[in-house]
């Protein structure tokens, strides 16, 4: 049921507006204000889905109830209503954020159009901050060691910038969560952040993944494809296991590093792209550069900021905290009743070596909430845990 508030000071233009509205959508819960001081406060006391807002009203006008909307970071859209309306005047609304701007008398089917788009596009706001909010939590890091304490000092220092980073660490150890916290908390966080596992794509098809390709390229190539530098233009582009590149793919990144320019495969014509570059490995690729395996004009582009992510035997204090995080993750998606840790099972877990790090740790934690009891005992981890 979608809340609208009318702030208009001429009574008659209240009570066919409430009208226009029930008719419409007879579920429309709308309340109304006779002037913008009313309203003002009554926005910014209740919820709302829409506001119509006439400019030309006593107390406030129109235009600085949007404003001290906006002060106040209300997330709500604004269909203004004048009767005094001028090209300027509507230009300002907008520029303050309105959603439309709609002349009085209005025409009634503009106005429905509109309150049905702005409460539509309303909806999307919502589910995209829902799903914002969703992903976030998936990239959630958890730790409290002093080895995650200074990736995160880390993280926060080179988020906002635009510098390149390398992340390195054994599989399983969280490298991609570093990425998205990167993404998350950078300047580009509105725009996407796309992945490419170069170690999960064929050598043969690498580029065309990275670059795109044009129509006829190669005998599968039956329309222009873009690739994913154009598809992470104005956001961030995560190249994981970038030690797999292979050598010609790696010499077209440089080149896209060095210029912002990537050209799709079977195509001479350069594309502008900007993207920020993270790249992760598990690799050695100071080892891999002297095998000639690797680039090392691209090793130091790539790594002018490098953070390390330590394998989970070397942050061992972490394990009582991951494995809450992981007991409820897993309760909340599959429908299990969350399950305790005695504090012999978890000082077991600790001495552990975890060769598959958390990776592993989690497995273990959902077999333990399948098959332990509760709460899990140090007999369940010596039976199920794998050693």
């Amino acid at each position: 049921m979608a809340k609208l508030l009318i702030i208009e000071d001429e009574e008659p233009i209240r009570r066919v507006l409430t009208k226009i509205l029930k008719e419409e959508n007879a579920s429309f819960e709308i309340t109304t204000a006779n002037n913008g001081a009313e309203g003002l406060k009554l926005i910014l006391t209740k919820d709302f889905d829409l506001v119509l807002c006439d400019i030309k009203m006593p107390l406030k006008d129109g235009l600085e109830v949007l404003q001290a909307v906006n002060a106040e970071n209300v997330a709500v859209p604004f269909i203004m209503l004048t009767g005094h309306g001028n090209i300027q005047t509507a230009v300002e609304a907008m520029k303050l954020g309105a959603y439309d701007f709609i002349p009085k008398p209005p025409d009634l089917n503009r106005l429905l159009i509109s309150v049905r788009n702005a409460l539509e596009n309303k909806q999307l706001t919502v589910e995209n901050k829902r799903l914002k909010k969703r992903v976030a939590k998936k990239y959630h890091m958890v730790g409290d060691s002093k080895k995650m304490k200074a990736i995160v000092t880390m993280i926060d220092k080179v988020a906002p910038t635009m510098a390149r980073v390398l992340i390195t660490g054994p599989n399983g150890t969280g490298k991609e969560l570093v990425a998205h916290q990167i993404h998350q908390k950078s300047e580009r966080q509105k725009a996407t952040m796309v992945e490419v596992n170069c170690a999960a794509i064929p050598s043969e098809l690498i580029e065309s993944e990275l670059f795109g390709h044009v129509k006829g390229s190669f005998t599968s190539a039956v329309k222009d494809r873009k690739g994913k530098f154009e598809a992470a233009h104005g956001g961030t582009l995560f190249l994981d296991e970038i030690g797999d590149l292979s050598l010609s793919a790696q010499a077209k990144v440089l080149r896209a590093l060095q210029e912002n320019k990537i050209q799709r495969v079977g195509s001479d014509k350069d594309v502008e792209v900007d993207v920020r570059i993270l790249a992760a490995t598990n690799k050695d690729l100071k080892a891999e550069i002297a095998a000639g395996r690797f680039r090392e004009d691209l090793y130091h582009r790539l790594a002018v900021i490098l953070i390390e992510v330590p394998p989970l035997r070397e942050r061992s204090e972490d394990i009582p905290m991951l494995s809450k995080y992981f007991v409820e993750q897993i309760a909340r998606k599959d429908g299990h009743e969350e399950k305790q840790l005695d504090t012999a099972a978890l000082k077991l877990l600790q001495k552990y070596p975890w060769t598959g790090n958390i990776r592993e740790l989690r497995n273990v934690i959902e077999r333990l909430m399948i098959l332990g009891d509760n709460p899990i005992t140090k007999e369940n981890i010596e039976q199920f845990a794998s050693k």
